[in-house]
């Protein structure tokens, strides 16, 4: 990775860090993150508590710029195919911070696409790289991201189901229950095709964390209940699985 590249990094998340702290202790706009989540109850969101895994997400990503800024594993080919990417998604996320909290939903879906789209990227780049990961690779490079892209997958669902509710989209006739249960459908078919072609749970654990955490919302509907908490015990058995199969192919992943 260019010396820019690592220095900026560090830049790019330290302000993200910022902004994200500002956003709860300001708070931006007179309202907290959580607070204008709850002004908008759709079904598929998570109890609150599902959403301290950031502080697991900043953690680990302060391992990660750590572990970049190190001149020998900077040459690493893996960091180094991340390039601008990290930056662009630090970027990305202070701005849809930004347009969540002065309440421009709209917005806030094209920005949250976009971060997904970075993350994606990073996570395709670092997991398709032509040699073979050392441990603090898995640790500081492939884990973080599997967990952010993980949570930013749920995020970015619960986003257009804001923006959706707020335009009062009638659903194409279904009920709300009903599309909550597509979504959590189409959720777990996400993670386990992620999960089974990287050999990658962590990645399914963030998903089983998320519908745990809505099948826990307080009054939430007997049927989604059901519906992700069946989702969340097929989504074990199958990170138990590929626990296993990694394990036996050595593409032991963490």
């Amino acid at each position: 990775m260019k010396n820019s590249y690592r220095w900026w990094n560090i830049i790019g998340l330290t302000a993200m860090l910022a902004v994200n702290g500002l956003a709860e202790w300001l708070p931006i706009n007179g309202k907290t993150t959580g607070e204008l989540s709850a002004k908008y109850p759709v079904l598929i969101t998570p109890a609150p508590y599902a959403f301290s895994i950031w502080s697991i997400i900043y953690l680990l990503l302060i391992g990660f710029v750590a572990y970049q800024l190190r001149p020998r594993t900077a040459q690493s080919s893996i960091v180094q195919s991340i390039g601008p990417w990290f930056l662009i998604s630090c970027l990305l996320n202070m701005a849809w911070i930004l347009v969540w909290h002065y309440e421009r939903l709209n917005s806030s879906v094209f920005v949250m696409f976009a971060l997904l789209l970075s993350l994606i990227i990073i996570y395709t780049k670092i997991r398709t790289a032509k040699v073979r990961a050392v441990t603090g690779e898995r640790l500081l490079v492939w884990l973080p991201f599997s967990i952010y892209l993980g949570w930013i997958s749920t995020a970015t669902i619960v986003n257009v189901s804001v923006a959706l509710y707020a335009a009062n989209w009638d659903g194409f006739g279904l009920s709300d229950i009903a599309w909550t249960i597509i979504m959590l459908i189409a959720a777990g078919c996400l993670a386990l095709f992620v999960g089974f072609k990287h050999y990658d749970p962590a990645y399914t654990i963030v998903l089983i964390w998320s519908f745990i955490a809505i099948a826990k919302r307080e009054e939430q509907q007997s049927d989604i209940i059901l519906a992700a908490l069946i989702g969340a015990c097929v989504l074990a058995v199958a990170a138990v699985f590929i626990l296993i199969q990694a394990s036996k192919s050595k593409k032991i992943t963490y």
